[in-house]
């Protein structure tokens, strides 16, 4: 794929890279379980509308369902589902009562709203696009229920995949409460990052075994932090998790500081956190956990920090000593703050703040954004009407299909543009043959049902590529259509993706949708703002007495860095006309990695000696003028560039 990337220009290559990983098993049942057994009891009850509508918002759900815990998935299945159910009743009565002017300008106007919306995160992303979709096909599907039927059936069909996804257990799950399966796993990938990233100091691939650590630690945050009743965990099995986490993060803090001084490390350290992964994974016990040598500052960091993680282990459940190893308890490692977090309260997330959120919708970022969808899925609400009341090619009452296809197209979490026109337009063409194949030669109604379930199945395992998953969801929604009694849809389908590609295209392509690249660089001045957060109360504010917010501060500023390098590479794989509106800000997003591993690194040392040595301090200096440096070049600099108050703090 390498030799693939560097022959093809980069819009293309994203269209053709495939993400990799085990077929997510427990995801395919629920999949399988969910749209099709709806449709099913409906059609049996002779309710084949409402059993369309029912399996809509399960698919819907099916297409949000990724990797993680329970808790997690309740925010990241629901509230989506709550959008689109709103949107749902929005559009099923405007598309009743107004006509059409007023109801283009009413869902342009949702479209604007749900897009700056989606600026703010995955989640409101993932709901924006859902109000989007239901609010169109509330207007454009002509189906028997009022709207507040459509409504409750779709949160209905969404609540049902929901609630497999928190009662079924997760398949080979042997270890513990099956409940906390996905944080378990979460957590135990989190030590298996740490020791890949041991094991790679002082070579080539640390830096890339560095970010996966980021992604590990955001992973864990995440699945540890979902919704909750009450302010604590509850269960002895969820608290050790959250203690587990804890005790990872000061092992997370030395590695990355033997990472940035680049000396190789022993290979007797890389044994102590994969043999506490696979304690966590397992519920069994570690074992005596062999000593790193402690001939230098982050050598002794990592020696604590596994000191303090085999106390944590034994204490918080592990009997008999297995899990510790000779040496006491650990020295040095701010035990008070891992015990806090043990203790089941939310682990290490500073919040966001109503007013911050609201900043980041309105924010350029999201005023690009919301301006850009907005103008895609008006366009397409106007022509899509056109082409209904025109009767431009037969009877067309089902017109949801082409501003519901633009909605997805003008997602950027999706990839680039360019790649996400490819992918979309292969996927429903394939998606339609495949469709009117096997539509000629299954029986009916009971065929296309068992093709439902089929295809809800096979969701999970299609997010991997944008086409694939396009491919299957045209097939499900084609079948749901057939079987609610419009036929022969599949080839009017394959028109109007491509007539949604080409306004997409064109909308993405104009001068003056506000301030081109907002969205990237509201992405990286939140990361510099975090970074220089971080920076300060290292150096200014002493690290001893405050590890937990320290711990804070760094997990913001190395989550907000990764946030920023993700837009940054989808951006960068955009067409020429829209990529050059990002230049220069990877450079930026590598000099604030620099800075944040430089942060841990001077961290690390103020805890072991209380001094700064010129290495340090040279650093800082360096990266801190380097990046004043690109600001007064081009403006690509966060706009926070000052120095810290001190760079020498005293011992």
């Amino acid at each position: 794929m390498s030799r693939l990337s560097a022959a093809v220009p980069p819009w293309l290559a994203h269209a053709l890279r495939t993400q990799r990983g085990p077929v997510p098993w427990s995801a395919v049942v629920r999949g399988a379980l969910a749209a099709g057994p709806l449709l099913l009891v409906a059609v049996l009850y002779g309710r084949t509308s409402a059993g369309v509508v029912a399996a809509l918002g399960a698919m819907l759900a099916g297409i949000n369902d990724r990797p993680g815990s329970r808790r997690t998935a309740v925010g990241r299945l629901g509230v989506p589902a709550l959008a689109g159910a709103g949107g749902l009743l929005v559009g099923s009565y405007a598309g009743q009562q107004a006509g059409p002017v007023t109801l283009t300008l009413l869902l342009t106007l949702l479209g604007l709203v749900a897009g700056a919306a989606g600026a703010v995160g995955p989640v409101a992303s993932g709901a924006g696009t859902q109000l989007l979709v239901a609010s169109a096909i509330g207007a454009g599907m002509p189906l028997p229920e009022p709207g507040w039927q459509r409504a409750l059936l779709f949160l209905g069909g969404a609540g049902w995949l929901l609630a497999l996804r928190l009662a079924l257990p997760t398949p080979g799950a042997t270890a513990g409460d099956y409940r906390f399966d996905g944080e378990r796993d979460a957590v135990g990938a989190v030590y298996e990052a740490v020791a890949a990233l041991l094991e790679a100091v002082g070579g080539p691939d640390a830096p890339r075994r560095r970010a996966a650590l980021t992604a590990a630690l955001d992973h864990a945050q995440d699945a540890l932090d979902g919704p909750r009743l009450r302010r604590r965990a509850g269960s002895a099995a969820e608290r050790r998790l959250h203690a587990q986490y804890a005790a990872a993060l000061p092992l997370g803090e030395a590695a990355t500081a033997l990472a940035w001084a680049g000396d190789p490390v022993p290979v007797r350290a890389v044994q102590g956190p994969r043999r506490l992964a696979v304690a966590v994974r397992t519920g069994t016990h570690t074992g005596a956990l062999p000593a790193p040598t402690r001939s230098a500052p982050a050598l002794r960091a990592l020696d604590d920090a596994l000191l303090h993680a085999a106390d944590t282990f034994d204490r918080e459940g592990r009997r008999g000593g297995g899990a510790g190893r000779a040496g006491g308890a650990g020295r040095g490692v701010a035990g008070d703050a891992g015990g806090r977090s043990g203790a089941g309260r939310r682990p290490h997330v500073r919040r966001r703040t109503a007013m911050s959120l609201v900043r980041t919708a309105f924010g350029s970022g999201g005023r690009e954004y919301g301006l850009r969808v907005g103008l895609c899925f008006g366009t397409a609400v106007a022509v899509a009407q056109a082409l209904h009341h025109t009767r431009w090619y037969g009877s067309h009452p089902h017109w949801y299909w082409l501003p519901a296809t633009a909605v997805f197209l003008v997602r950027p979490d999706l990839g680039p543009l360019a790649s996400r026109v490819i992918c979309r337009a292969a996927g429903t063409v394939l998606g339609a043959v495949v469709f009117a194949g096997l539509a000629a030669l299954l029986p009916r109604p009971a065929g296309l049902v068992a093709l439902v379930a089929l295809c809800g199945a096979l969701i999970p395992v299609a997010t991997r590529h944008f086409a694939a998953q396009t491919a299957v969801v045209t097939v499900l929604v084609l079948c749901l259509v057939m079987v609610g009694g419009e036929p022969g849809a599949s080839w009017n389908r394959i028109g109007e993706t491509l007539l949604a590609c080409a306004i997409v295209l064109l909308v993405g392509h104009l001068p003056a949708l506000g301030q081109r690249g907002g969205g990237v660089r509201a992405r990286l001045a939140r990361a510099a703002e975090a970074a220089h957060a971080y920076l300060a109360h290292v150096l200014d504010d002493g690290t001893t007495d405050d590890r937990t917010g320290r711990w804070v501060l760094r997990r913001e500023a190395y989550r907000s860095l990764a946030e920023a390098r993700a837009v940054i590479d989808v951006a960068a794989a955009e067409l020429p006309a829209l990529a050059r509106h990002a230049e220069g800000t990877d450079e930026v997003a590598a000099t604030l990695e620099r800075l944040v591993d430089t942060t841990t690194a001077c961290a690390v040392q103020l805890d072991d000696t209380g001094r700064l040595t010129s290495r340090h301090t040279g650093r800082v200096a360096e990266l801190l003028d380097e990046l004043a440096e690109r600001r007064a070049a081009g403006g690509r600099a966060p706009p926070d560039g000052r120095r810290p108050a001190t760079a020498t703090p005293a011992g």
